[in-house]
């Protein structure tokens, strides 16, 4: 079975990369480590490890972003993984 995953989802393309690397750099032992350039990226990405029975451990999101917040982005994450 694959690694638990953390997803940040961020539109700041030089965030989301120290993110990543900051991330897998303490926890891709345990965790796969996954990210999205905006909130519907995300959702879809998480969508499709939902249909594949993978395990989100985190989801790190940024507030602002165009098109959909974080808050929204989590309100509508959280029906695919509510635990």
């Amino acid at each position: 079975m694959p690694r638990p995953a953390i997803l940040t989802i961020d539109d700041d393309p030089d965030v989301l990369q120290s993110l990543e690397q900051d991330l897998k750099s303490r926890y891709s032992e345990h965790y796969r480590v996954l990210k999205a350039d905006s909130g519907v990226s995300g959702l879809d990405l998480l969508r499709r490890l939902k249909l594949r029975g993978d395990d989100v451990a985190l989801l790190l999101v940024d507030h602002r972003m165009p098109q959909m917040t974080g808050i929204q982005t989590l309100s509508e994450a959280i029906h695919l993984y509510p635990d």
